[in-house]
């Protein structure tokens, strides 16, 4: 456990850098051990400038929903996500489409959608009923010091500085992570040259809880059914392009996406407040550091395309919190050490699988749907009719929200952490 040394520095087994819905969701998971927790988080989670908790949506997968089940938040989300009970991916201007049906797969919903907003909201207020996750909100980290037996932390909180010391340091603060910079570990990131422009759009007649993906010739819109009858729109373009959309009116930007996307879901009527952020491919170099673990957007920033960056990054969390109570358990009260090597390569192995297959796979989406040559564009398309009348591959792609292979995390099969 912590370390009774340097009586004037609060000791730690965990450190957490980063409050975002990764990062939160992995401290309420600890909540469930006797481990000492400390989550630190530099914006306010009720703050209107909290990136992570913005007006921006995100597609939860099955899995994902179970977790939240587990760590008693998701009766809180439920009133207002929306159910995705159908999928239509289609090829602009071309003959290729595939349809996916829950009831077809027999389950009640691919997953649900909801926004950013929603989220943080619940998972903080279950955290503030948390006594034993001690949390520093606002508080930015200035320094971070790895050395072969702990973690020493330097802290700007308010008007003041505090040094805090851990056994281990989590990392979930984001693609541009301190802490893995201040671990050593590279990260290799991919430009797309594509912004996503985010905007929630209005139709003339009801969703239905489907959610589309129609790949263009601007580059692939994704519309996500709302909870209000209203859907996300995300559209992937250049960025000179993006910028144009964005100073539209709201009817010319309707216009502009009707063309695009067609008329599958109807006539778009209104359009809500945009915004935009750009597309890459971040990829740290290893998943883990002298004491120290990468989770989520520190460890891979994925492109939006197939909506599986948050729920990658949630299971993330979910198998080092299961990992770090299996091993605080199998110490039977003595001496356990949350940063020691064993312990680290245990969950980097347990997540090397799933990490690569999702994202091969969203990184293989993008490089396909961005190809117009003739010969892959038939290739593309034929695959999708294919995929459309088998039934094997449609309870294959199902099944994704539960990973690309690996271990699953107890909590994603609605079971305890320990």
């Amino acid at each position: 456990m912590a370390h009774s040394s340097d009586e004037q520095m609060a000791q730690y087994d965990v450190a957490v850098v980063g409050g975002g819905m990764v990062g939160a969701s992995f401290a309420l998971a600890l909540a469930a051990t006797p481990l000492r927790v400390i989550l630190i988080e530099s914006v306010a989670p009720d703050s209107r400038t909290q990136p992570s908790f913005d007006e921006r949506t995100t597609a939860l997968g099955n899995a994902s929903r179970r977790i939240f089940q587990a760590l008693g938040v998701w009766e809180r989300i439920a009133p207002q996500a929306a159910a995705i009970r159908a999928i239509h991916v289609s090829d602009a201007g071309r003959f290729g489409f595939a349809r996916l049906d829950a009831r077809e797969q027999g389950i009640e919903a691919f997953g649900h959608v909801a926004a950013n907003r929603v989220i943080g909201a619940a998972l903080w207020e279950r955290l503030c009923g948390c006594a034993r996750i001690e949390r520093r909100v606002p508080a930015r980290v200035e320094a971070v010091n790895l050395s072969a037996d702990r973690v020493d932390l330097l802290l700007h909180v308010s008007e003041r500085t505090e040094r805090v010391a851990a056994c281990l340091v989590v990392a979930a603060d984001g693609a541009e992570s301190k802490v893995r910079r201040a671990a050593g570990i590279d990260a290799r990131v991919k430009e797309y040259d594509q912004v996503a422009l985010v905007a929630n759009v209005r139709a003339d007649r009801s969703h239905g809880g489907t959610a589309y993906e129609r790949f263009t010739s601007s580059g692939p819109i994704a519309l996500l059914p709302l909870h209000d009858g209203s859907y996300t729109a995300v559209w992937a373009r250049s960025p000179d392009e993006a910028e144009e959309a964005l100073q539209l009116p709201d009817d010319e930007f309707l216009r502009e996406l009707q063309r695009y996307f067609g008329w599958r879901a109807g006539r778009f009527v209104r359009a809500g407040a945009r915004g935009s952020y750009r597309l890459s491919l971040s990829r740290a170099a290893a998943a883990v550091g002298p004491r120290s673990v990468l989770i989520g957007n520190a460890a891979q920033a994925l492109h939006p395309v197939a909506g599986q960056g948050f729920n990658l990054g949630l299971r993330d969390a979910a198998v080092l919190a299961e990992v770090l109570a299996e091993a605080c358990a199998g110490s039977g009260g003595g001496e356990f050490d949350p940063g020691s090597p064993e312990v680290l390569a245990r969950f980097a192995a347990q997540r090397a699988a799933d990490r690569r297959g999702v994202v091969g796979f969203t990184d293989g989406l993008v490089r396909l749907f961005g190809d117009s040559r003739g010969p892959v564009s038939l290739a593309r398309d034929l695959g999708l009719l294919l995929f459309d009348l088998t039934p094997p591959a449609k309870r294959a792609l199902a099944r994704v929200s539960t990973g690309f292979g690996g271990h699953t995390p107890r909590l994603a099969r609605g079971l305890p952490i320990a």
